[in-house]
Order: structure tokens, then sequence, then C-alpha cells
């Protein structure tokens, strides 16, 4: 048992409150404009390894017992079964691929089924469709979760190939870290076995790259790379944050620029590294990565109340660390938190929902059913669907 008793300074705490938290104290769910229109763009955030435990844990220590999450303010919930098709207790290659492509497949493997068949994802249907894509990532932008939605591989390690295959798919805006596996081998920072430059191959294709958050400040889309680390994101000054990416990402993929057409937009954002904390059972950070994700989904969420036209989806592909508050007081002092594993737990994880159809999310259900209502309210037909 680990208790947070003398873990978080009051200095910490209050500098974390005043600089990441969006919580809302007595505040009822955000309602979505009267006078439903057709769905025209879907922001699916996905909080690696966020259960019940953290976003609890994330509340409670921010604004206590009465205070409220973005996240948790979206007015339609429902509850996501995480079991991949060999394990019960999923890794997150199998449950990305559930949550992209609508069908299970075994731990490790990414975009397609134990029997080899490669299956689209929701976000290469919606470019087939004519849409604007995007991956936003605190991991590399290769990483196991943002790879399930544009990549097809047999295991998720091979990220070179990964890199290779998001710019190949010409994917309008990617946003993270991993830039040394789009380095030729000939660069010092490279981790390629081969000399292809994929950034130059980007460039050539017309995306604007970036590597700062002053350079992203000045980028402009619809083709937008930004590797801001050699490996995953540090998640602090100076680089941007997830909810400024998540806001840039946006900015491009919704730009009136005429090539491609702007037909709206399918873009996956992930806070990657909130399960990296839960599985080292630190629960600073953890607090601090869920409430740099829950300032992410609000910057969705302000996005989608001025259009209109926008779905806001935010779940999580599986809970890491088997957190339980056992005990603490109403403001969120002397908290008892207790962990159960260092690994991934099986245990379903909250789905939280707003926009137009908002309501077809709520219940409990299996985590292949999110694409598939993703596709629905696209009009996409032939979904799930194997690739030539």
């Amino acid at each position: 048992m680990r208790k947070i008793r003398g873990a978080l300074t009051i200095i910490s705490l209050i500098l974390a409150v005043l600089t990441l938290t969006t919580i809302c104290r007595a505040e009822t769910a955000l309602n979505y404009p009267d006078g439903k229109e057709s769905i025209k763009n879907i922001i699916f955030c996905i909080g690696d390894g966020m259960g019940l435990g953290q976003t609890t844990l994330a509340r409670m220590k921010s604004a206590g017992a009465d205070g409220m999450l973005c996240i948790e303010r979206m007015p339609v919930i429902g509850l996501v079964r995480t079991h991949s098709a060999n394990a019960l207790r999923t890794d997150s290659a199998a449950a990305g691929t559930a949550l992209a492509c609508g069908v299970k497949t075994n731990n490790k493997m990414l975009g397609m089924t134990a029997d080899g068949k490669k299956y689209q994802t929701i976000l290469e249907a919606a470019k087939a469709k004519g849409m604007r894509t995007g991956l936003v990532a605190t991991s590399t932008i290769t990483h196991a979760t943002p790879a399930s939605f544009a990549a097809h591989v047999e295991s998720r390690r091979m990220e070179n190939e990964i890199a290779r295959q998001l710019i190949a798919k010409k994917i309008h805006v990617l946003l993270g870290g991993g830039r040394q596996h789009f380095l030729p081998i000939s660069d010092a920072n490279s981790k390629r076995n081969d000399n292809t430059d994929l950034i130059r191959q980007a460039k050539k294709a017309g995306y604007c790259y970036v590597q700062t958050a002053e350079e992203l400040k000045n980028a402009y889309g619809p083709y937008l790379l930004g590797l801001f680390q050699l490996g995953p994101l540090n998640t602090r000054p100076p680089e941007p944050t997830l909810a400024e990416l998540t806001q840039k990402a946006i900015e491009a993929l919704n730009s009136k620029d005429k090539k491609p057409l702007n037909k709206g937009f399918f873009l996956m954002v992930e806070g990657s590294q909130i399960d990296w904390a839960c599985h080292d059972n630190d629960v600073n950070n953890t607090l601090r990565l869920v409430l740099c994700f829950d300032k992410a989904v609000k910057s969705a969420v302000e996005f989608a109340l001025k259009d209109g036209q926008t779905l806001v989806v935010a779940t999580a592909d599986h809970e890491t660390g088997g957190l339980t508050i056992n005990d603490g007081s109403l403001k969120g002092d002397n908290l008892d938190v207790h962990w159960s594993t260092k690994g991934h737990s099986c245990l379903p994880v909250p789905l939280y929902a707003i926009g137009p159809n908002a309501d077809m999310f709520s219940g409990v259900y299996d985590n292949t059913e999110v694409p598939k209502k993703f596709a629905q309210l696209l009009g996409i037909k032939s979904f799930p669907k194997v690739m030539d």
C-alpha cells in the first residue's frame, strides 16, 4: 500500500493546480448546442492506461470530492471492455488495433489480425472519404497507440517501418516524438538500419516540418510534421504541451486551405505517458499527466462547442496499475492510494463523449465497437474492412 501523505509538497500541488488543472467546482455536465448538426469532425482522445482510479486521483487532488475534471463534464458516459484476442490483459497494440480497426488481435500486433489479415483503420477510412487526418502523441509518434491508426505490422517494435508507413500514407498532421526513426542511418542520432531520410521525403511531399514549440507556433497546414524529441517527449517546458499540440492539430486540420479541400477531419490525440507513470506506480507523475491530458481534452471540447459539427470521444486503451483510493479527506488531502500491479489490469475503462449523436456511446460494450460507431456516424458502410 502506498500513501500520498508527504509525497506532494504544498508548493508543487499549488503549481500543478494553477498551471494544469481544468477543474470546475460545483458545475454540471456540459451541454452541446441545440439543433444537432451532422457530424463533420471527430476528435478521439486516448489517455493510455487511464482508468477511473486515475481520473478520481486527479480530481480529488486538484479540486476535492465535489470538483470535476473537464473530461467528467462530458455528458455521455460509457464503459468499455479491453481484452485482446489472445489475452484477458491487453497491451496497447492490441487495444489500439481494436479502437482503430474494430477487430480483435493478439498482443503486440498492429493493424492486423493473428491470421495475417490487414484491416483498414478508421483513420484510413476517413482519409479515403476525403477527410483530413491527424495523430498527436506524447510518446514517439511510431509508438503502439498512434501507430495502430495508420500502420499494419506484426510487431509494435517495428518503429522504423511504422515511420515509413506514416509518411507514405501522407497523414496530414503528425505531432509527437520519435525523430530517431525518421533520420537516415548516416545521422548519428538515427535508429534506422537504412539510409532512408523520411524527414526529407516528408518535406518533398509538402509537409511543414518543425522541431520546437516556437516553430510550431508559426507552422501551417494542412500537412504538418512535428518531431520534438529523438525519443518520447519530456512533457515539460520548453516543449509544447499536449493541449498546445492538440490546438495546433485542430487549426491545421480545420484550415480553409483548398489543397486538399476541407471535408472534415479525424484526429486522434494520445496522452501516452499516463501509462508509464502508472507502470512506475508514481502518484505525482500520474496526477500531473492526467491533468495534462484533461487540458488537451478541454481544447478539443472548446472547439467542438464552437463548431457545432464535431464529436469528441475520450477513453483509454486499458487501465494500468490497478489504482484504487481507499481513504482520505473530502478536500483530497491524505489520500490512501493503493497500486495492485506494475502492469496493465483487466478492468474496463470509462468513455466520455460530447457532440452530435454522442448518446450512441453510452452503455457497456467492447472496444471494437468504438470505431464501428465512428464509421456509422461518418457514413462509412464497409467497416471493419480487410485491406487488399
